[in-house]
């Protein structure tokens, strides 16, 4: 069996000025990288502005477990099903972060014959968006820090500066450092630490600004820290908010790629969703709904996370509409859910997989309160029995639940046309009665409270006696009515990452609150969730190498 870079590549691409011209895009409507990889002007949007827009699907699944769910293959397979079908599809996705593709994942970029191409590039340094998003970040750490050496007019108190320095890496030892020791000349010495670039606020504004305008003011709203007498300081205090965007001048522009069957894919921004909001960017996805009929998106992890935040956060920040949801499961998944460990996932067990179904229940309910047609995509591999994924669609059908199989890895867009019929269909249909969870004028206590009862199933939520206060704090300061970024682990519907399956009778501990008033939420810490990832034991990129001819080995 071939591995997905070996499939990868073996494909045959297209000049990208192909995929754009099939796009009714001009010579100025976007400029190239390289062969295979473009970027779209930031003016695109505006230009397009009197297009109706396409259907937006979004992508979502059960909580994922080192099994492995599939969510980016199934949205590249739908895509290139949609095409087979005659549909004028675009797949939008978010770009991989080299944090997992060197540590736990590989690869980020589908699989199989349902990838987005060239995807060493996509899963390396692409076009460097997140490099700019890096730099941006660490230029306002360097300037922070000079303000207080240079005689710290905004009297800045050391002690309460929320800015994190960032890098694109899983790096545990970086948590938590101490700066400016040395000496006068070396900075005044403080507490700071690192976060992973795809959990910075920088990268969440760039992904919920619908311009360059309302970047540049989304930047100057960072909220970097507090004075002595504990009044916020911002960028815009700082007088810095022109300096930032610049450096984001063309990290805002989506980039264009295309599928391995060639269908076009527009692949920008990619906070992680535990972390961060979990969704590629607002200029992505409006402009790929604008250019296409259908909108094919993910949002990171299960639906208690990325699609919780999607429909939460980004649509209502982009102001559009979502039209159907797919939810991801896998015969592997389902059965780890229902308490087979890892190493005997290949045995057939239906009474394992009866037990894991409650994970999926939970999260069809949820995507049922926000009143959204969906379907149940069942990720076929090579090890499920047909008993185990007869049992899935008949729990469905028996439900009255839409539910097709897909085997878009094996078979690209032509093992997913019957869940693509499905989806134009829920697209298409008046069952869409769109509720939120929470309305933005709620405090944030109800706001947290509600998204851990509703969407996670929890009895309520303990708060420390940190979160309290800081609560109070930001009540006072008018950031009450801001939407919340819940940071929980992905393995659980609760904060404890072992209670797998759909655990019951268990308090969500709400240990601290971050203010993102930039990016336009307030982030919210649960259990022991951290900014800064670290490594596993055997992290991937031990498998990775390039050969003397450039050509890359063990990227997934």
């Amino acid at each position: 069996m071939k591995t997905d870079i070996e499939i990868a590549q073996q494909a045959e691409l297209k000049p990208i000025g192909e995929i754009a011209k099939g796009l009714e895009l001009t010579d100025k409507d976007w400029e190239p990288y390289g062969h295979t990889k473009a970027k779209l002007s930031d003016s695109l949007l505006d230009k397009l502005k009197e297009k109706p827009e396409g259907k937006i699907v979004l992508v979502t699944s059960i909580n994922p477990t080192p099994a492995g769910e599939g969510k980016s293959t199934v949205t590249v397979g739908l895509g290139q099903a949609l095409t087979k079908l005659n549909k004028k599809a675009i797949i939008a996705l978010r770009e991989p972060s080299l944090g997992p593709v060197m540590g736990m994942k590989g690869g980020a970029a589908g699989g199989g014959y349902s990838q987005v191409l060239p995807m060493e590039d996509i899963n390396l340094h692409f076009t460097g968006d997140l490099h700019a998003i890096t730099s941006a970040n660490n230029a306002l750490s360097a300037m922070i820090d000079n303000h207080i050496q240079r005689g710290n007019d905004l009297n800045i108190d050391p002690r309460r500066i929320e800015w994190k320095r960032v890098m694109d890496m899983n790096d545990r030892v970086l948590r938590q450092i101490v700066v400016g020791l040395g000496g006068p000349l070396r900075g005044v010495p403080r507490e700071d630490g690192f976060t992973i670039t795809v959990a910075s606020e920088i990268m969440a504004i760039l992904c919920l600004a619908t311009d360059l305008e309302d970047l540049k003011e989304r930047v100057s709203r960072i909220v970097i820290g507090y004075t002595y007498d504990e009044k916020p300081v911002t960028v815009k205090d700082l007088k810095i908010e022109g300096a930032i965007t610049l450096l984001l001048k063309d990290a805002m522009k989506p980039n264009l790629v295309q599928t391995i069957e060639n269908t076009p894919a527009i692949i920008h921004g990619g906070p992680f969703a535990n972390i961060a909001h979990g969704c590629n960017s607002i200029m992505a996805t409006k402009t790929a709904s604008k250019l296409g009929e259908y909108v094919v998106t993910e949002a990171g992890f299960g639906a208690d996370l990325g699609a919780e935040k999607f429909l939460n956060i980004k649509s209502r920040a982009g102001n559009f509409d979502t039209d159907a949801v797919v939810i991801v499961a896998t015969v592997r998944a389902l059965k780890m859910h229902g308490g087979v460990p890892k190493d005997n996932l290949t045995v057939e067990n239906v009474e394992a997989l009866k037990a894991g179904m409650e994970n999926l229940k939970k999260h069809i309910e949820t995507i049922e309160y926000f009143g959204l047609p969906f379907v149940v995509a069942i990720n076929k591999f090579p090890t499920d029995t047909q008993a185990e994924t007869d049992f899935i669609m008949t729990w469905c059908e028996s439900r009255n639940i839409d539910v097709a199989l897909s085997d878009v890895w094996a078979n690209g867009g032509a093992g997913g046309v019957e869940l693509a019929e499905k989806v134009i269909d829920k697209a298409n249909s008046d069952e869409r009665n769109f509720n939120r969870v929470y309305d933005l004028e709620e405090t944030l206590e109800a706001k947290i409270r509600k998204v851990a009862t509703t969407v996670y199933g929890a009895d309520g939520i303990e708060l420390s006696h940190k979160a309290k206060k800081q609560l109070e704090f930001y009540e006072r300061q008018g950031w009450g009515k801001l939407p919340i970024c819940m940071a929980k682990t992905q393995y659980s519907l609760s904060d404890d990452p072992t209670l797998v399956g759909r655990p019951k009778g268990f308090t969500v501990t709400i240990r601290e609150l971050r203010p993102s008033i930039g990016a336009g939420f307030i982030v919210v810490l649960t259990g022991d969730m951290m900014t800064m990832p670290g490594l596993p034991k055997e992290p991937a990129a031990l498998n990775m190498d390039v050969a003397k001819d450039g050509k890359i080995v063990g990227l997934f």
